[in-house]
């Protein structure tokens, strides 16, 4: 994808996920199958090519898992995250020591399938509702420790985030309502507790609750497992007072529907929890 304008994740945020991720895979020898049948004195020269159609994210991840293998390797990046794949495309090549780049094989890899499919399902799901007003966005359903890197991906596939945890904004969901006693006593509760740079959203189940939620002034309501005509009409009744998200079992084949009921957003929570791994694989070139 071109245009895009990707956040900056720091260095040292990937190299600690890449260290865990290299020492979880070497156990406590090493790779014992390359200091077995590879000479130390071995090199190899290799490509990470992808064998399917997508969008890449993640590049970094895997360069940083042979650097951090062994310095001695060198990474060139002939593509770049946010770029679209076709089959055989060579997205790296990496040479230096044999026994280092195949340790680091995998987990180049698995950083790299992971967040690339994350990325190419977000450009799917975004390719829909390009003539749409509306934003895919991610949720929280992420997989631990892995939070920061998956709405990377999303970003690289043209998606955008919701909010990264618990405290980057106020989101009162159904059981937050049932507790507090109702749509406006829990809005009201919020307005009194937030400071002025944080968001409150909503989330309703009815026309009516949205009614409510209205006259209480949130910023973002969020409107659960709600199908088109009915999203049609609780864009009609919010008339603008309120930013508005689709939320719910939204698919590939639906969201296009949802995105033209005139909804400001769509959150996709399958995007990141269930997106399918894109398939690349590190090839050695033999002289």
């Amino acid at each position: 994808m071109t245009g895009l304008r990707l956040p900056e994740l720091p260095r040292l945020m990937i190299d600690d996920a890449v260290k865990s991720a290299l020492l979880e895979d070497w156990g406590r020898a090493g790779d014992i199958t390359s200091q077995a049948t590879l000479p130390a004195d071995a090199c190899a020269v290799a490509q990470i090519v992808s064998r399917k159609s997508g969008v890449l994210a993640g590049l970094r991840f895997a360069e940083s898992a042979f650097r951090e293998t062994d310095t001695a390797l060198s990474f060139d990046a002939l593509k770049q995250d946010g770029e679209t794949l076709a089959p055989g495309d060579t997205v790296a090549r990496i040479e230096g020591p044999a026994r280092a780049l195949l340790s680091a094989e995998r987990v180049a890899l698995n950083f790299l399938g992971h967040l690339s499919g994350i990325a190419t399902a977000t450009s799917r799901f975004a390719s829909q509702i390009s003539h749409t007003k509306a934003e895919i966005v991610c949720t929280r359903k992420t997989t631990p420790g892995l939070r920061a890197f998956e709405k990377y991906a999303v970003k690289c596939g043209g998606g955008a985030n919701h909010r990264f945890g618990l405290d980057d904004a106020i989101l009162i969901k159904d059981n937050h309502i049932a507790v507090a006693g109702g749509v406006t006593r829990a809005i009201e509760a919020a307005k009194a507790f937030a400071g002025h740079l944080v968001k409150i959203e909503v989330e309703v189940d009815t026309l009516d609750q949205l009614k409510e939620a209205l006259t209480a002034g949130p910023d973002v309501v969020m409107l659960d497992n709600m199908g088109p005509e009915t999203l049609r009409e609780a864009v009609d009744i919010t008339g603008g007072r309120a930013l508005l998200e689709a939320s719910g079992g939204i698919e590939l084949d639906t969201v296009r529907a949802v995105a033209e009921s005139g909804v400001d957003l769509i959150s996709s929570g399958w995007i990141t929890h269930s997106a399918p791994v894109l398939d690349l694989g590190l090839d050695i070139e033999i002289a």
